[in-house]
């Protein structure tokens, strides 16, 4: 079966999502064309001969960027079986049918995949989410890895980054998370030599960094420490960063000084919010204080701590808003924050936990096809005006410092906020968006 796989949007990273399926379908001996379209044109030729036609879905970006796709891809072949696969195929799964898919899959995909390119008629259905048996991504094809975000340093170099995931999934049930309707609780561990069978194939395409994937590294701290002293052994000059959870910051901060030790350039955390009872509603596990204390652990340890946040929720006043403003400030990671972060909204997805609350059904409109999210507006509109302005703001590509940014915030914020001078941190060149 000649297959072909598309991603639309993968965080500027080589997607994992398309180099995994990838190798169980060559493995299987199909015909395989992974095209990553945040980087190259839609293959036209490609889609007119394949018989299944993929759409990598692991989040909301990524999702809205492929319905117009998902239109073209039919008119273009007609007799092509339509699949969405990935966190959010499994989230839109009405929305993606009513599109043209035909057949929607979750983020444990590949077995399925395979079992629908080798019969006809398969439907890919699996039930549970299923344990595979991991093995090597296979990333021929791809854009090689400097086409896509790299790590700036402080002294004005560049590293070219490569990417991974040590686990699937996550153990925790945070009541905004997408993860959570699908996974609901699990997650998957990924073996050391498969993981480390990953990094070593994109060392030799030229990386210096690799970007751990994982929703949250410290799931398996167990796991985690044997993959960064392996990768470490075996590369030393390697340096990396990976997502954790301020509540596993907290928990395993014994682990920091080896995630130093081994090339750990920064650790960014879903902070989200400053205002514990935001927290609590959210059911992060952390609080305002834990998050203060995360932050000394890792300047003590010598890893930078990069915060994101949900800046603008129901909840949100402008008293707490310029209180966020004023604690990161406080604890020096002004620098460390990617300025689109001070202007994201909450999201209220399909499924999302968020909708166990009533002050959420209270304030949400009917669910929006085009936006993939249920909107919703603050009962004080001033909150949602100052969520506009910032966020145009920040999401202007200029030559404008973070600092010099954030003091613009704090002008439209209308607070006065002394900014201690902090040494320039890593980087990555292009935003995150979820």
């Amino acid at each position: 079966m000649n297959v072909v796989f598309l991603s639309t949007y993968d965080l500027g990273r080589q997607p994992f999502g398309l180099a995994s399926p990838a190798a169980w379908l060559r493995r299987d001996g199909h015909e395989v064309t992974a095209i990553d379209l945040s980087r190259d044109k839609l293959s036209e030729d490609a889609v007119r001969a394949a018989g299944i036609v993929a759409f990598y879905l692991p989040m909301h970006t990524a999702t809205r960027l492929a319905l117009p796709v998902i239109r073209r891809v039919r008119a273009i072949n007609p007799d092509a079986k339509l699949v969405a696969y990935g966190l959010y195929a499994q989230l839109n799964d009405a929305l993606l049918r009513e599109r043209g898919i035909e057949i929607v899959l979750g983020p444990e995909a590949e077995e399925a995949l395979v079992a629908i390119a080798g019969a006809a008629g398969a439907t890919g259905a699996t039930g549970a989410l299923p344990r595979l048996q991991f093995i090597q991504p296979d990333r021929a094809g791809l854009p090689a890895l400097d086409r896509y975000a790299s790590l700036q340093m402080p002294d004005g170099t560049h590293k070219i980054v490569g990417s991974t995931d040590a686990t699937r999934g996550c153990k925790h049930r945070c009541r905004h998370c997408p993860i959570v309707p699908v996974y609901d609780g699990q997650f998957r561990v990924v073996p050391v030599e498969v993981v480390l069978a990953d990094i070593r194939a994109q060392v030799e395409q030229g990386a210096t960094h690799i970007s751990f994937g994982d929703p949250d590294f410290f799931n398996g701290p167990t796991h985690a420490r044997r993959i960064v002293e392996a990768m470490h052994h075996e590369h030393p000059g390697l340096t990396y960063d990976a997502i954790i959870k301020v509540e596993h910051l907290l928990a395993h901060h014994e682990l920091l000084p080896l995630l130093a030790a081994t090339g750990c350039l920064f650790i960014t955390s879903a902070v989200e919010s400053v205002d514990d009872d935001v927290l609590a509603k959210l059911e992060k596990g952390h609080t305002r204080a834990g998050f203060i204390a995360a932050a000394a652990l890792c300047r003590d340890a010598g890893v930078t701590l990069v915060p994101t946040f949900v800046a603008f929720t129901p909840w949100t006043t402008i008293h707490g808003y310029v209180d966020m403003l004023k604690v990161v400030a406080d604890l020096g990671l002004v620098p460390n924050v990617a300025p689109v972060q001070w202007g994201i909204r909450l999201l209220v997805t399909w499924d999302s936990r968020l909708l166990e609350l009533p002050e959420i059904q209270s304030v949400v409109g009917p669910f929006d096809a085009k936006t993939l999210t249920f909107p919703w507006t603050h009962a004080d509109p001033r909150v949602d005006a100052l969520q506009h302005q910032v966020m145009s703001l920040a999401g202007v590509r200029a030559a404008r410092s973070r600092e010099e940014i954030f003091a613009t915030i704090c002008e439209l914020a209308q607070v006065n906020v002394l900014l201690p001078s902090r040494a320039a941190i890593p980087y990555m060149n292009e935003p995150w968006y979820c």
